[in-house]
């Protein structure tokens, strides 16, 4: 009997096919104009906030599967991004938010990649360092599998451990016991829950707010008695079984007032992943992946009316927010969205990511008042961004500004895509004291390395609708094996490029089967073994698993400027490095001549109310 899982896949890669085949269309969304108001007739509303989104930390030592096999790579792009990405990702966000200690932050959404607990945990620990206020919006990454599917993980008789708790295995289930539960992928319950547990052991304050239990349904209903709190209130349910994804979590913000500002400032950020298994099953139909459209109940719109309600009485800005870019939301949502701004005598923005790519955009469907869009752009895929965002207000024009600064930048605002990598190499990596030439040529080899050992689309699909068996899986594990021999091989040149000091990998207690070998020589050694059985390919496969996940979590605990200067720029560096080795129409639309014609340099604009 074929695999299942493998139909819904066939049908994403027909959708994925037209959707390349579509790229070559390209028409840019309709942007804002020249400002039409000079900058001395706004006043200041805001502070800076930083906005980030699409981090995806990735689990990349868990059991393989046809779902995210390298085959697909060659086919979908961002299936398996750069081997840094999964070693060294997360180091840029945790650089974005220390760059700017003082200001609040609004993640986007995607925090993980294929909704794992360990993603969850290493990404936790880069918010719960930062001193900040922030906040996170669910992405379609964060409680579906791969970002599409809403699985059921307690399935009544069920036996054998769910694949998604597989993929989700950190070091392939490794010796320890805590990586072996049936508990390692995270729902969209799961990731609310746990995001709310985050929240209340943040620095600051947030009485009243309680962690929701581990199963069952749950009502989430709390306001912070601070009235000037950034997270302010949120409100949300949380639903268990095959309908978890139609859980929700909604959020009110207070941004950092300006000096002498009259009004509040307000964000009201969205869940725009409610894809419950109707939701799904309809983008399905209509040959849509259903992680890449966005939804919102009505349900969401009725828990957030109260807060629009309160703020148009009290005379303040809104600002809302969402991970789905706008023209990515279902019919249904964007309808109830501009009934729901009706209400508001104010010009509209929404800030967005989901796109990895980044724009400004002006929307007049289904209402003639525009909606102003700022898009960000990913920190898992070029261009690598983020916005530092303030907002400034002219009341006799009634036009709102939007200042939307691209960072990093250098002295001026960046204009190209050159001045963006010369950034990201005169702020992360000249700290990192390692010559550039050589980072550069690391990151390249390593870049084309992977592209080349990815796997062939014809095997995967012969091997992907055939009955279950040994000579089917083989190519995961071969595949599997060599994505994690070029993670392997980032250590050692982190071992020589940053040296025993600075990175401390040999304080790290190996695995017993290294024996008295240091991690240098047992990590050469199991590189090196090779396997021709299926049961020999698996057992290799765990052991370099088993040493990638110990050497990935040891990463996290090295604190230096250095040695995290050093993994920021080799991410930065990776990312820009397969883009260019992508052809521009596999690029979904990220071509940096499109993302001009999409304003994606711009740094400000204003909207009004025609």
């Amino acid at each position: 009997m074929a695999r299942t899982a493998t139909r819904h896949l066939l049908l994403l890669l027909a959708t994925a096919a037209l959707a390349l085949a579509g790229c070559a269309g390209f028409e840019p969304q309709p942007g804002p104009g020249p400002e039409p108001l000079p900058a001395t007739r706004y006043r200041a509303l805001t502070t800076p906030i930083i906005a980030v989104g699409d981090t995806q930390e990735h689990e990349s030592t868990g059991y393989p599967l046809h779902d995210n096999d390298s085959a697909l790579d060659a086919y979908i792009e961002v299936t398996q991004r750069p081997p840094e990405q999964a070693l060294f990702g997360r180091r840029l966000l945790e650089w974005a938010l220390a760059s700017h200690p003082d200001e609040p932050f609004i993640h986007l959404g995607d925090v993980m990649d294929l909704s794992c607990r360990s993603e969850a945990v290493r990404i936790g620990r880069i918010f719960q360092a930062s001193q900040s206020p922030g906040a996170i919006l669910p992405g379609n990454h964060d409680g579906l599998m791969f970002g599409i599917f809403a699985h059921n993980l307690f399935a009544p008789g069920t036996t054998t451990p769910h694949r998604w708790n597989q993929v989700c295995r950190r070091g392939a289930d490794a010796d320890r016991k805590e990586f072996r539960s049936e508990n390692e992928a995270l729902t969209k319950r799961g990731f609310i829950a746990t995001y709310l547990s985050d929240q209340i052991k943040a620095p600051q304050p947030k009485p009243g707010l309680v962690a929701p239990p581990v199963q069952g349904p749950h009502i989430v209903e709390w306001r912070n008695p601070d009235p000037d709190a950034f997270l302010s209130a949120a409100r949300g349910e949380l639903i268990d079984g095959p309908l978890h994804a139609d859980s929700f979590l909604a959020q009110r913000l207070v941004l950092p007032r300006a000096p002498g500002a009259t009004r509040r400032t307000i964000v009201i950020a969205l869940d725009t992943n409610q894809s419950g298994l109707l939701v799904g099953i309809w983008d399905t139909l209509m040959g849509r992946s259903p992680g890449s459209m966005g939804h919102i109940h009505p349900d969401q719109i009725r828990a957030v009316e109260p807060w629009v309600d309160e703020s148009v009485a009290a005379g303040d800005i809104l600002i809302f927010a969402g991970h789905h870019n706008w023209r990515s939301l279902g019919l249904g949502s964007r309808t109830m969205m501009r009934q729901l701004m009706s209400r508001l005598e104010q010009p509209l923005v929404y800030l967005s990511a989901h796109t990895h790519r980044g724009f400004w955009a002006v929307h007049r469907t289904l209402a003639s008042q525009p909606l102003l869009e700022l898009n960000v752009s990913s920190l898992s895929d070029w261009p690598i961004a983020y916005r530092r965002i303030s907002f400034a207000y002219d009341e006799e024009a009634r036009r709102l500004l939007v200042r939307g600064d691209l960072l990093p930048r250098g002295e001026k605002p960046n204009t190209s895509d050159a001045d963006l990598l010369a950034a990201w190499r005169q702020q992360a990596c000249e700290p990192a004291q390692v010559p550039l030439k050589r980072l550069d040529d690391e990151d390249e080899k390593l870049v084309r390395a992977q592209k080349s050992t990815r796997g062939n689309l014809m095997e995967w699909l012969l091997a992907a609708i055939s009955p279950l068996c040994e000579s089917c899986e083989k190519p995961l594990y071969r595949h599997a094996q060599a994505y994690l021999d070029e993670i392997l091989e980032i250590v050692l040149e982190l071992d020589a490029d940053l040296g025993r000091d600075a990175h401390r990998l040999h304080t790290v207690k190996l695995p017993a089967w290294c024996g008295e070998r240091d991690f240098t020589a047992c990590t050469r050694g199991v590189m090196a073994e090779h396997a021709d059985s299926f049961a020999a390919h698996v057992k290799l496969f765990r052991r370099k698993a088993a040493l990638a996940a110990l050497f990935n979590e040891h990463l996290d605990d090295l604190t230096s400027h250095r040695a995290r200067a050093y993994m920021t720029c080799r991410a930065a560096l990776a990312a820009k490095d397969d883009f260019d080795a992508t052809p521009d129409e596999r690029n979904a639309n990220r071509g940096e001549q499109k993302r001009k014609a999409e304003q994606f340099f711009r740094i400000e604009t204003s909207v009004g109310m025609d």
